[in-house]
């Protein structure tokens, strides 16, 4: 059987690393990206590097030349392209209005146009393959925005948009577009939590401003509890990837905390969703 190739973004930690090992060891072809490979991320590149499957590429998913040569690459090596996994990302928390028009349009760049560009590079190849597979990293936060962590949820809310309308779009042509809504995970993304560059805003907000301090306790005092073990993400991963083309859902929870919650809500916008398509003549699109 002719092995999948896979594209991971964001494969230096957290669930892109966890994912990038285990399509590895499922015997998948893995193009493994991440920024500055000879710079701050060289170990792990190299640890990357050394396993059997892995070919780890230089990306920037900001910059959109960087996007179109690492896909022209995978496609020149391989001929094909059959799942892009959208993971690379950053955390943000704290009082939205800290956050200066510069800061959310980075959160917007990597999480909104990054993916887009990604998708936008492998889409006509996945098309002229008539299948392919498009997972895209949402967030619990995609379905509820929390306070506090505003700007976040806004960007992960335009990826859940992003997602659903390309669902049915494409589907048709023979490719799936779906999304994972990991919840919260002991992960390196949340040593790296930014906050926003207008810290002077903070101390006009008394004290609500020690809420997002106190969101991180709590946070650990959830991992402490139930011990939520990421490689969860990465296993859903490999489920969606082998999955039937057409029979992949478009949202997976993955959350011991809070998915029961997100799950439910999911279950009641779709039904609604689909009166929705209905309403505009677009029923075809739900078969």
């Amino acid at each position: 059987m002719e092995k999948k190739v896979v594209l991971i973004t964001g494969t230096n930690s957290g669930f892109g690393w966890l994912t990038a090992n285990s399509c590895a060891a499922s015997g998948y072809t893995v193009y493994a990206t991440m920024r500055d490979i000879n710079g701050k991320n060289a170990a792990k590149a190299k640890a990357l590097s050394a396993l059997k499957n892995v070919h780890v590429l230089d990306v920037e998913i900001t910059d959109a030349a960087s996007v179109s040569n690492a896909v022209k690459e995978v496609i020149a090596k391989e001929g094909k392209l059959d799942v892009l996994v959208n993971n690379a990302g950053y955390n943000a928390a704290g009082i939205a209005e800290t956050f200066t028009e510069q800061d959310v349009d980075k959160m917007m760049d990597v999480h909104v146009k990054g993916p887009w560009r990604m998708i936008k590079a492998s889409l006509p190849h996945m098309r002229k393959q008539g299948e392919g597979l498009i997972i895209n990293l949402s967030s619990g936060l995609g379905r509820f925005s929390a306070p506090f962590m505003t700007v976040y949820s806004a960007a992960k809310f335009a990826v859940e948009g992003l997602t659903e309308g390309l669902h049915f779009e494409v589907r048709p042509l023979g490719v799936d577009v779906v999304m994972i809504q990991p919840g919260a995970f002991p992960t390196e993304i949340n040593s790296k939590s930014l906050s926003g560059s207008d810290s002077s805003v903070a101390a006009e907000y008394g004290e609500l401003a020690t809420i997002p301090g106190k969101m991180g306790e709590g946070l650990g005092q959830m991992f402490e509890a139930l011990k939520p073990n990421p490689q969860a993400v990465a296993d859903a991963v490999l489920k969606l990837i082998a999955t039937a083309k057409g029979k992949r859902p478009l949202r997976t929870v993955v959350d011991p905390a809070t998915g029961s919650i997100v799950d439910t809500a999911n279950k009641q916008v779709k039904e609604q969703y689909e009166k929705f398509l209905s309403a505009f003549g677009m029923s075809e699109m739900l078969n």
